[in-house]
């Protein structure tokens, strides 16, 4: 009798590293290390990721609106340097698009609003290009963000708001299998 391998849930921190240098290899190599980012740094769902909106991030003032679907809390969060760079980059090739005037931040190679399916696709290659030997999936990445909040030792509630969790049992997944949540803890 065989057993089934639990599927994976998220990347490592080398995993993660690997796949976003990966992601600066593909033929749309700006596009996808940009998305690659936003969807691992803001914790996208698949669905929030494609309908990011240009106005939603303003680069002056280093934020983008996260606007969250199913229900979830909509906020605006800080974009660090190495993204201001990234989505900079992009920005400069996506304005030499014939369809830079649609709305969306992130734009199919068919001139139009990248879907699902696509950004699936991509992430696949970019696992393949990484050598990851499992499938990497857009939700992966948002498990990725939750994770490596926790690691950061951020309270539960602050990883809840960030990831836009309306219910907190949805966020404790993250720092229940923290291990760094006991460190400090000593016994004598």
């Amino acid at each position: 009798m065989t057993t089934k391998s639990p599927t994976k849930k998220f990347l490592t921190e080398s995993e993660i590293a690997a796949f976003l240098k990966a992601s600066k290899e593909t033929r749309h190599k700006e596009r996808d290390h940009c998305m690659a980012m936003m969807a691992y740094r803001h914790g996208f769902r698949v669905s929030e990721l494609i309908d990011v909106r240009l106005n939603e991030v303003d680069l002056d003032g280093a934020r983008i609106f996260v606007r969250r679907k199913k229900k979830s809390l909509s906020t605006n969060q800080p974009l660090a340097g190495d993204e201001l760079r990234v989505i900079r980059r992009w920005m400069k090739e996506r304005s030499a698009e014939s369809c830079a005037h649609l709305p969306w931040l992130f734009l199919s190679e068919r001139k139009g609003k990248l879907t699902r399916q696509a950004v699936n696709y991509i992430f696949a290659e970019i696992a393949k290009k990484a050598g990851l030997d499992f499938k990497v999936y857009p939700h992966m990445l948002r498990h990725t963000c939750g994770f490596a909040l926790a690691d950061k030792n951020l309270p539960t509630a602050t990883i809840q708001d960030y990831l836009g969790h309306s219910n907190i049992q949805n966020t404790v997944i993250y720092t229940a299998t923290n291990p760094k949540r006991f460190e400090g803890i000593t016994w004598e």
